[in-house]
């Protein structure tokens, strides 16, 4: 495992699904952000929940997703409800 499986929530098959979307480093993944990260994730992976949002997001501030905010879980849920695939 690599570089991004050492930030909380991240776990090697995130951490490959953030690979194979062109995200390697911590680096990359702040600049892009967790909303982005995740838009590109489902593109490959159309089973990705609001949880592996939050977990991204997570993973940029350096806290357990359950750790985060009220305001920013909000936004999250509000966030993954406009653009989640209908199956």
């Amino acid at each position: 495992m690599g570089e991004l499986s050492k930030l909380p929530n991240i776990g090697k098959t995130v951490e490959e699904q953030l690979n194979q979307v062109g995200i390697n480093t911590a680096e990359e993944l702040k600049s892009i952000g967790a909303k982005e990260a995740w838009l590109r994730i489902q593109e490959i992976d159309e089973s990705a929940c609001i949880h592996r949002l939050m977990a991204l997001e997570g993973a940029i501030e350096g806290v357990k997703k359950t750790m985060l905010p009220d305001e920013v879980k909000a936004d999250l849920k509000e966030f993954y409800q406009q653009n989640k695939k209908m199956p």
